[in-house]
């Protein structure tokens, strides 16, 4: 009985719910996802995917996606993308699509130095299915069979579109960089009831960081054909989205063609609060050649659900880049020090 009344309670949540976006633990292996502003910003042209898999250990899992392509204008000093963005809660089938068009412009401020800005238009459809959910009227209440019919009028599927925009501005020099982004910036309505009100919160989020070449800088080429790389990066993903919020803290070692990482996720001191603890993230990326990266990383869970529960969760990355242009400065190395996953 216990864990029936915990389907109806969840299954209820479900429909006005307050959503939170997704987040990658590679946020800059999804750059698009991270930032419009970074539409273009390795000044090559790029293809990449994003896949995750949170809490695989627990019935409920949640699957994200992401699909992403961009291309740098030299001409323009402009980036253009495209970004599909998928997200599945096996809780009611729970889904949200995303088609979004992004675009930067890069404005030069001095010698290697940059500002970025971006903004992106997106299409969103959020579908969840209700013909497997139990409500309260079809349990019986001396021996908790479920049987008969709810009563409510859900239907079995029920979806709801809208658009969304979102705006991002980032800095960089040769070794340095930071960022700002909002998402959602007009709080759309997702609610499917008629008449309802659910809006998707606004994103807020602040990132940068800071390169260390240790190789003499000895490794300037394309296509990640480089040898005698030796840099080590650290950096900070920071987001607020209603009353959550979440700060990522890492560092990652590129030892060409290998890149290792390790990731704190979490707020370890909040005023009026306990810490928030939420996961230790291991990464490893290779450079294949030809312009093709694979990462992987998995959380460990630090929360009270426990990584043996809920499994952590595993992260993929697939990206290429390629010159796609014979106009001038194509093939310069990029002004952009981010991180590679």
């Amino acid at each position: 009985m216990k864990h029936v009344y915990l389907l109806i309670t969840l299954s209820i949540l479900c429909l006005n719910l307050s959503a939170q976006d997704i987040q990658y633990s590679q946020f800059y292996a999804a750059p698009l996802y991270l930032n419009p502003a970074m539409t273009g910003a390795s000044e090559m042209t790029q293809i990449g995917v994003n896949y995750r898999n949170q809490w695989p250990g627990l019935d409920q899992s949640f699957n994200s996606y992401s699909v992403y392509a961009d291309h740098y204008i030299f001409s323009a000093n402009s980036g253009v993308g495209l970004i599909v963005n998928r997200s599945d809660q096996s809780m009611a089938n729970l889904s949200m699509t995303e088609i979004g068009a992004t675009y930067s412009y890069r404005m030069r401020l001095g010698f290697r130095s940059f500002l970025r800005m971006g903004g992106q238009v997106s299409y969103m459809d959020r579908d969840a299915y209700f013909g497997d959910l139990v409500f309260g009227s079809q349990i019986d209440d001396q021996t908790g069979a479920v049987g008969g019919t709810s009563g409510e009028n859900l239907g079995e599927g029920i979806g709801h579109q809208f658009m969304d925009y979102s705006f991002g501005m980032m800095y960089n020099n040769e070794n340095v960089w930071f960022g700002l982004a909002g998402h959602h910036l007009t709080q759309p309505n997702m609610s499917f009831v008629d008449g309802g009100e659910s809006k998707l919160p606004l994103k807020l989020s602040a990132h940068g960081g800071v390169k260390f070449d240790l190789s003499g800088g000895t490794s300037t080429s394309f296509l990640n054909d480089r040898s005698g790389t030796r840099e080590l990066t650290l950096a900070f993903n920071y987001k607020n989205q209603r009353s959550f919020s979440q700060l990522d803290m890492g560092a990652q070692v590129n030892l060409q063609p290998i890149v290792l990482g390790v990731w704190y996720r979490g707020i370890p001191v909040q005023k009026d609060e306990l810490p928030n603890h939420e996961a230790i993230i291991g990464l490893i990326g290779i450079s294949l050649g030809g312009g093709l990266d694979v990462g992987y990383s998995h959380d460990f869970t630090l929360s009270s659900l426990g990584n043996a529960n809920t499994g952590g969760a595993h992260e993929i990355s697939l990206r290429y880049s390629f010159l796609a242009t014979n106009k001038r400065g194509a093939g310069r190395t990029t002004s952009m020090p981010c991180f590679k996953y």
